[in-house]
């Protein structure tokens, strides 16, 4: 297991009123379980619910393409993402790596709906405590600031399933925090999350799980 940071370009790339957006003058329980339905509110409704429109940008094309160059991805190999969202990061593989095989989860029919086009043909409705997939199938799998919204039990359920169904390398992000004012900031900021952790005890969990993939936090300074 290994500490890699592919994200956090990224993730700085958005800036966050964490008290405007999310707390004051905001019923931040209701908006988590509007947010927790992971339906049109979520993806493209106000900020308060999620991430207040979430279109195609280009901005995760490097991170394909460092992920490719890390693990050696080549042409023929699959990759699975498990929680994909609109499967931006997807389509950016398949143009990284022509001729890789691509597949994707997600438990939003709304984002499966709205996802990239091209990729739709390989997408599909499912949960990540039980992947509807053969065991030792694929090459690569990854899964991109979405283990963190289920319970305890599940995530280990979602864990081990990683397990089963790859043969190859796994690589998780995840909420976290490194001091109080980043603590904060995370409970502040999410609407979905149900586990979050120090790395260290995220390391730990992964460990007691049998999880051997790589894994990096999303922190919020």
């Amino acid at each position: 297991m290994a500490y890699i940071d592919f994200i956090e370009k990224v993730h700085k790339k958005t800036t966050r009123d964490y008290l405007g957006e999310r707390v004051i003058g905001v019923n931040k329980a209701e908006c988590a379980k509007i947010a927790k339905k992971f339906d049109v509110n979520y993806w493209d409704g106000d900020r308060k619910y999620g991430y207040g429109g979430f279109s195609y940008d280009g901005r995760w094309r490097p991170v394909a393409d460092q992920i490719v160059k890390h693990y050696n991805i080549k042409s023929g190999q699959k990759i699975l993402d498990v929680g994909c969202g609109k499967a931006y990061l997807l389509f950016e593989f398949s143009k990284s790596i022509p001729g890789i095989e691509v597949f994707g989860l997600d438990i939003s029919k709304y984002a499966l709906d709205n996802a990239k086009e091209e990729m739709m043909p390989f997408l599909r409705l499912g949960n990540a405590i039980e992947l509807p997939y053969e065991d030792n199938f694929f090459d690569l799998v990854l899964s991109i600031n979405t283990l963190h919204n289920l319970d305890l039990p599940d995530l280990e359920k979602s864990l081990k399933e990683i397990e089963r169904v790859c043969k190859g390398n796994k690589y998780l992000v995840v909420d976290s925090y490194r001091t109080e004012e980043e603590k904060v900031n995370l409970m502040y900021w999410q609407l979905t999350c149900e586990c979050f952790y120090t790395p260290k005890e995220w390391e730990w969990i992964f460990n007691k799980c049998g999880y051997m993939g790589d894994f990096s936090c999303i922190f919020y300074e």
